[in-house]
């Protein structure tokens, strides 16, 4: 018997280099600060919640939008952290993860021949949901320099025409580290007021943000925010990305055509965890906490790093650390992360893997949400080089 063929839908789309460098890890016995995410667990309380819903006999099918006290959690604090209140039946959706809510907000709104603008280096998902919907990736390159990675406005405007269905931003940014200010806020909103462009905001990392500075969300922004996907992740914010539970924002009718896609590729999302999380929610202090804690961890890994070769770049958000490595190697990225996990045996990520196509700058990521002794064993290894 022979297989029948089948042909692909993500031609380019083959191993991922996260998969490839945790494979490498493991082989050599590396500490792996590559794939993003924690090596410690969450809040016993949050587990407690767990059980409590459980035996409280919420295990059945919940809502396709969502189990509406979560949905009224995460409207409270939307509206207290950022100042817009969004309608709790109409314009929020508890999704399976947020890399779910990233691919059902583009499969609703692009079209076959729709471009989408991406602006790179870019979390490895948002190429693939394209393609998948049939519409043209028209990607931008941050500008990097010493001072680390920046959007360059002008160049997101010259890349609309009048095909361009959709923007895609993240802040904080994964790989990078770097956050939007106002000022990029507004750029946007001049780029897309006028328009019918929809802008598609990854905001996973919204509770990592430091040294004072404030998460900039596009829900504060009012011409944004009237044409917006916002996308958040409790298992970013509570440790347990494992759960695979978030949520998007958006006005009622882009939330209308959201949740058509949504409920015929997922319907609804893990009853016991969505009771749980919002009864968690009822304290705001391990969200409001969240900034010191990953800070700390932040600068315990940049202080073991600056007596080292590496050259550190900024990181005003995210648990990720970006460093240049020119005076080490020239190798190419993916070859020195891959001599970095097996002859230093730490692993990281190359930048390059977020592009398109390969764009070499010489600049490995590394996670620091990880145990203070994973951050010591793997620093003591870095400072050998």
């Amino acid at each position: 018997m022979t297989t029948p063929a089948l042909q692909t839908r993500l031609p380019a789309v083959g191993t991922t280099v996260f998969t490839l460098m945790s494979a490498l890890a493991n082989e050599h016995g590396a500490v792996n600060l590559g794939q993003g995410f924690p090596d410690f667990g969450c809040d016993p309380r949050l587990l407690d919640h767990v059980n409590d819903a459980m035996r409280a006999g919420h295990n059945q099918y919940p809502p396709m939008t969502g189990a509406a006290p979560l949905r009224n959690a995460i409207a409270d604090k939307i509206a207290a952290l950022y100042g817009h209140r969004y309608d709790v039946a109409s314009e929020i959706t508890v999704t399976a993860g947020a890399t779910q809510a990233l691919t059902t907000a583009v499969l609703c709104c692009v079209h076959p021949g729709d471009e989408v603008i991406v602006i790179e280096p870019a979390y490895d998902s948002y190429l693939p949901a394209i393609e998948l919907a049939g519409g043209v990736a028209v990607t931008v390159a941050m500008r990097f320099g010493e001072d680390g990675y920046h959007v360059p406005w002008d160049a997101v405007a010259a890349a609309v025409t009048p095909r361009t269905r959709l923007i895609i931003v993240n802040t904080p940014h994964n790989p990078t580290g770097s956050i939007l200010q106002a000022a990029d806020l507004e750029a946007l909103a001049a780029i897309v007021d006028g328009t019918e462009i929809l802008i598609l905001s990854d905001e996973v990392y919204e509770h990592m943000v430091y040294d004072g500075q404030r998460h900039e969300s596009v829900s504060r922004h009012p011409v944004l925010a009237e044409r917006a996907f916002v996308v958040s992740s409790f298992g970013k914010t509570y440790h347990v990305t494992g759960w695979k539970i978030g949520y998007v924002a958006a006005p009622a009718a882009m939330t209308s055509e959201f949740r058509k896609v949504h409920q015929y590729n997922v319907f609804s999302v893990n009853t016991p965890m969505q009771h749980a999380i919002a009864a968690y929610m009822d304290d705001p202090q391990p969200y409001r906490g969240l900034p010191a804690f990953y800070q700390r961890k932040r600068d315990l890994f940049r202080e073991g790093l600056a007596g080292t070769r590496f050259t550190l770049l900024p990181a005003d958000g995210t648990y990720f650390q970006c460093v240049r490595y020119d005076a080490i190697s020239s190798m190419k990225e993916t070859d020195f992360a891959k001599w970095l996990t097996a002859e230093v045996k730490v692993a990281a990520i190359p930048v390059s893997a977020f592009y398109r196509d390969a764009n070499e700058s010489g600049v490995v990521r590394f996670c620091f949400a990880k145990q203070d002794e994973t951050l010591l064993t793997a620093l003591e290894r870095l400072q050998r080089i």
